[in-house]
């Protein structure tokens, strides 16, 4: 078999991807193995895509979509672990499961401890193989859910005046309009305009949203 990627569900084939729709890529150096586990996930109705060594799954630039990796600790050329380190390098947020051998078991915890969401040992039960899928492509469209809500307000920040900016951090911290009024030298009248506009332009409809939004986006006003 070739280092490159090979695409085990139909729907792979197609000109157009979903981008949005998981993909779990399986890398294994066991042939045996990945076309077994590549079987019991596509069962589940995931897509798959299997790779036979971390190199090729690396060179193939495999990142966009979410989902997940499914691991093996030891490998040649490139160690689970190793490519854990390249996918951090790369800033990839793709949830690892590593599986590991008996002797491989210290090897998977540092995984754990560098980030990955879950590890199995070998020879790994299938029910907990499906249900750590799952919860790590969970975990996955959460964080890019989260990043995308995150990116939008930050753009949307930006078609802000200075003075709305101003009227909502102090929204924010809790202050009345009358309180945001007398702390900036203008009428409650002007607040509530200002406070208004800035709500319509950024999509929200509460002081608690914005405090919330602003503060996990670190405050960018």
């Amino acid at each position: 078999m070739g280092d490159g990627p090979e695409i085990t569900s139909p729907s792979d084939k197609e000109t157009k991807l979903d981008n949005l729709k998981p993909l779990i890529r399986v890398i294994d150096d066991d042939y045996a193995m990945r076309r077994s586990w590549a079987f019991l996930i596509e069962g589940e109705g995931w897509e798959v895509v299997t790779y036979s060594n971390a190199l090729a799954f690396l060179a193939a630039n495999d990142f966009s979509r979410p989902g997940c990796l499914l691991l093996d600790v030891r490998m040649p050329r490139m160690s689970g672990l190793e490519l854990q380190n390249a996918l951090k390098d790369k800033g990839v947020d793709l949830p690892i499961i590593f599986i590991s051998g008996h002797g491989d078991i210290d090897m998977a915890v540092r995984g754990l401890k560098s980030g990955a969401v879950d590890f199995l040992q070998k020879p790994v039960d299938d029910r907990k193989l499906l249900d750590a899928i799952s919860n790590a492509v969970l975990k996955n469209l959460n964080a890019r859910r989260a990043d995308a809500e995150i990116s939008s307000f930050k753009t949307k920040l930006e078609s802000l005046t200075q003075r709305e900016r101003e009227v909502i951090r102090m929204v924010a911290q809790g202050a009345s309009n009358k309180a945001v009024a007398e702390g900036l030298g203008i009428s409650e009248k002007t607040v509530q305009v200002h406070r208004g506009s800035a709500y319509r332009k950024l999509e929200i409809h509460n002081a608690a949203e914005i405090a919330r939004l602003l503060m996990r986006c670190g405050d960018p006003l």
